[in-house]
């Protein structure tokens, strides 16, 4: 498979791409065999980066709706209250919201020394996330051959994941949460790029169809070795029917961590934030 790096973010003002790289395309014949030696470069930078973090969670549900998002912010903002450091990557590249579930300032980011700074929040959290490099509204658009896109987009995609791990000085930081899109895809990047498959905080909605694709996902993640952390049962109380959380908690062994009303108090993240 050809491997092409990110080059560009549309909307933002030129700059070299984080980890120095160049699409296929712009590779002559005689640096295209350093193709593996560039990738495993990058690795090794993001296990460097990452050395002073103590805990990598990723968020996950394998669908979307289910307001992942969502708790993925709540629970990092009661992380801090608690006074822990913690850091939120924001891996849904092409619907990221984090920024604004942070509240954080609108502020370019700041480049030294060859890594690049999170945006903080006002409670402490370090983010990064592709809406921080996109204009308002703009979709996510790569540059290369457009008639190709299918084929190399799932990489550039991948490369802008492995660069934010490695590019971003994260700091020393107790925990770092990955806010992962629907599917399981950037999940299984996100093995490949570490190493080592993270542990696993999952989200549902007590529907029997959310319960069906979480499923499919812890499973995957179980599959891969992960460890599952256990599950938050979101959107409870409203006009959502179902048992998901506890059906999945009795057919993985896993706790129900907890339970998201639809209008939930402050007090309900700080309880989860202990847990973790």
């Amino acid at each position: 498979m050809t491997y092409c790096a990110l080059v560009a973010y549309p909307g933002h003002v030129p700059r070299p791409s984080f980890g120095g790289m160049r699409t296929y395309h712009e590779l002559t014949d005689a640096d295209r065999s350093g193709l593996l030696q560039q990738i495993t470069a990058q690795r090794q930078r993001v296990a460097e980066r990452l050395a002073s973090v103590r805990r990598i969670v990723a968020v996950m549900s394998g669908k979307g709706g289910v307001g992942k998002s969502f708790v993925t912010a709540h629970v990092a903002r009661a992380l801090a209250r608690s006074g822990r450091s913690v850091g939120v990557l924001d891996a849904d590249l092409n619907g990221p919201t984090i920024p604004r579930l942070l509240s954080l300032p609108e502020a370019p980011l700041r480049q030294s020394e060859g890594s690049i700074a999170p945006v903080t929040s006002a409670e402490g959290v370090r983010c990064i996330s592709m809406a921080l490099l996109l204009e308002n509204g703009a979709p996510l658009a790569f540059k290369g051959p457009e008639a190709e896109s299918f084929v190399w987009r799932g990489a550039m995609e991948a490369s802008a994941l492995r660069e934010f791990l490695g590019d971003v000085a994260w700091g020393e930081l107790d925990i770092l949460l990955l806010d992962l899109p629907p599917g399981m895809q950037r999940y299984v990047e996100l093995c490949d790029i570490l190493g080592n498959p993270p542990a696993v905080l999952t989200v549902t909605i007590p529907t029997p169809e959310s319960r069906d694709a979480v499923r499919r996902a812890m499973r995957a993640a179980v599959d891969r070795g992960s460890d599952l952390l256990g599950i938050v049962d979101n959107m409870v109380g409203g006009e959502l029917l179902g048992a998901a959380a506890d059906e999945l908690a009795e057919e993985f062994d896993a706790r129900v961590l907890a339970r998201i009303p639809w209008h939930p108090a402050p007090t309900a993240w700080d309880r989860l934030a202990q847990v973790l």
